[in-house]
């Protein structure tokens, strides 16, 4: 087994658009969301932002990408058609895994009209068939895709909310199968990665955002361990981190891969993770690549090593 990877995470690129909405689309939620579409995203959220954003990637070239959700905006079907266009162009599903977030489940839409179109970047690398023939964000998630020293553990916080809320929830079944997976992934000597889109820590993001079963999710973690998390959802840099017994877990939250830049602190950005291994250790170098507003242009703004100890296999 390849001993290191070097993998790229980028989130809430929110790279639909909405110009050719018809009235009819936009019962319920909906009408929120386009009508702040309308307002403030389609100005903050850019296309040529997320263009020079691919440019830059295949620069630095990493072995693989995580989009750690929100794609969309109101989860319209051809929202879906439209992202699905656009993760061709960012690579094979093989070489992209995608999780959802609340947008891309802004209004309950049925599977075949939805993330159907996303499915080959979510499933697992050995999904049963029987899930297969009938998937569902139940099916599909936790996700598990090993690449090279890496366990990318995909799970879905996206559930349609009440209007003005935008919380999320993973569920004690999804809870419950993060466990096995992460005692199956320790037991093979992995770095375990978990995916999911809500921030996991308790109390670090508002009450009408938060993810429900944070507690719950941080007890999982506590329990059998994992050596980072990765989220989307705040559209700002964030870092924190989940106590375990003896260590803790690095936690990190990435602004929107499209923000134009309108507030410093909110431009888009995309990580570089680098996992290396010694016999007792893991290596993990991040590199945050900035979006330089008025260049079109990414640079490297920030760099951190982090060592941390190997579970027992």
């Amino acid at each position: 087994m390849k001993n290191e990877l070097t993998f790229a995470q980028l989130s809430d690129p929110h790279l639909s658009s909405l110009e050719n909405v018809h009235w009819s689309d936009l019962a319920s939620k909906r009408l929120l969301g386009y009508l702040s579409w309308r307002k403030r995203r389609r100005a903050e959220h850019r296309s040529e932002v997320l263009e020079s954003m691919q440019r830059d990637l295949r620069q630095t070239a990493p072995e693989h990408l995580v989009i750690t959700g929100d794609l969309t905006h109101i989860s319209l079907p051809d929202e879906f058609r439209q992202a699905r266009d656009w993760l061709e162009s960012l690579g094979t599903p093989g070489d992209v895994t995608v999780i959802p977030g609340n947008h891309d489940a802004y209004v309950e839409v049925p599977w075949e009209k939805s993330f159907a179109h996303w499915q080959p970047w979510m499933v697992s690398d050995e999904m049963p068939e029987s899930n297969r023939q009938t998937p569902s964000s139940e099916t599909v998630f936790p996700s598990l895709r090993i690449r090279g020293p890496v366990a990318f553990i995909g799970l879905s916080s996206a559930r349609p909310s009440a209007p003005f809320l935008a919380t999320g929830r993973i569920g004690a079944d999804q809870l419950e199968r993060l466990g096995e997976i992460l005692e199956l992934t320790r037991r093979q000597g992995l770095f375990r990665v978990v995916l999911l889109h809500h921030p996991p820590v308790p109390g670090e993001e508002k009450w009408r955002k938060r993810l429900t079963d944070a507690d719950s999710f941080c007890r999982v973690i506590a329990r059998f361990g994992a050596e980072l998390v990765l989220h989307g959802h705040r559209h700002r840099a964030v870092q924190s981190r989940i106590e375990i017994p003896g260590t803790h877990v690095p936690v990190f939250g990435i602004p929107s891969a499209s923000s134009s830049g309108h507030q410093p602190e909110r431009a888009a950005q995309y990580y570089l993770y680098r996992v290396g291994q010694s016999d007792n250790t893991w290596k993990l170098d991040v590199a945050v690549m900035s979006h330089v507003t008025g260049q079109n242009r990414f640079s490297v703004t920030q760099e951190s090593h982090l060592e941390m100890p190997r579970q027992s296999a």
